[in-house]
């Protein structure tokens, strides 16, 4: 984890209940005498992150659907963690988040942590409205602009304005080809975890959350084709990679429009390992 990450060490799980009690009923003590949550359970998942946001970030309100994706925090914070080191911890950035999806973590971590102008786009509807809500009812979030793609098929173009100019975009991408493979992978996470019922799972997302077509690999690769259309609006384009087999095809189609440069950010989170890619022109 970062090593400016706050989170790197034990939740306050007493500080957390207090903030949101309903995370209470979550906690418990394991083997070791640690607090704790089961974390393949999404409820607890989830109220563990509302109160993160509540107590550390002040918000008055986040919720977000049962079926869409919740964002583990110290993970999304990090890479925007890694993200203020690759703009040498400039002040006053303006970033655009790619598909900030109901929850809008990032454009929140990168307000109320680095006090950084954000815009995001959203292609699903009702996962805008539930965006819309949030900044809606949280005062401090009311600079945020939410942006709609109306067009499934693009990334950048119709989002970008010809008198934008953004630091940097951030992108989680959908990482599966289709539903059949999210749900072939979401199996093997289930054996691998010894579980016996998936209705507790924390694997939810909706369609545009989760997949499309061709994967992670083929929405990065829009992403690259399209971001040449913004070369002089943009300084830094970023995205999340979540399979490393994937690197290899991807950085050699960055090549191929010519960047000035190209960085790979490893990043580590327990044992979890992911890394972020990044390009620019000028």
């Amino acid at each position: 984890m970062h090593k400016k990450n706050p989170f790197q060490e034990s939740y306050q799980f007493d500080q957390l209940s207090k903030a949101y009690p309903s995370l209470k009923k979550h906690v418990f003590t394991n083997k070791y005498g640690n607090k704790t949550i089961r974390f393949e359970d999404k409820e607890a998942v989830k109220a563990l992150n509302k109160a993160i946001l509540l107590l550390h970030y002040r918000l008055r309100y986040w919720e977000i659907p049962e079926n869409n994706l919740c964002p583990p925090i110290p993970g999304r914070l990090d890479y925007l963690l890694h993200i203020d080191e690759l703009l040498a911890n400039k002040k006053n950035i303006h970033l655009l988040d790619i598909g900030t999806g109901a929850n809008l973590i990032y454009p929140i971590l990168g307000r109320c942590h680095f006090n950084w102008n954000c815009k995001a786009s959203e292609v699903n509807l009702e996962s805008l409205q539930n965006a819309k809500q949030i900044i809606r009812k949280n005062k401090c979030l009311h600079d945020i602009e939410l942006r709609p793609q109306k067009f499934k098929n693009n990334i950048l173009v119709n989002i970008i304005n010809p008198n934008d100019r953004f630091d940097v975009v951030v992108c989680n991408p959908p990482f599966f080809k289709n539903a059949t493979d999210a749900a072939k992978k979401n199996e093997r996470k289930v054996r691998n975890l010894n579980l016996n019922t998936k209705n507790t799972l924390n694997f939810g997302g909706t369609s545009n959350e989760l997949w499309y077509k061709g994967g992670e690999e083929a929405f990065i690769k829009k992403m690259i084709v399209e971001s040449v259309q913004f070369k002089k609006q943009v300084n830094w384009f970023t995205c999340l990679v979540s399979q490393k087999e994937n690197l290899k095809n991807i950085k050699r189609a960055i090549n191929k429009i010519q960047p000035t440069e190209v960085k790979i950010i490893e990043m580590e989170q327990g044992n979890k390992k992911s890394r972020c890619v990044a390009w620019r022109y000028s």
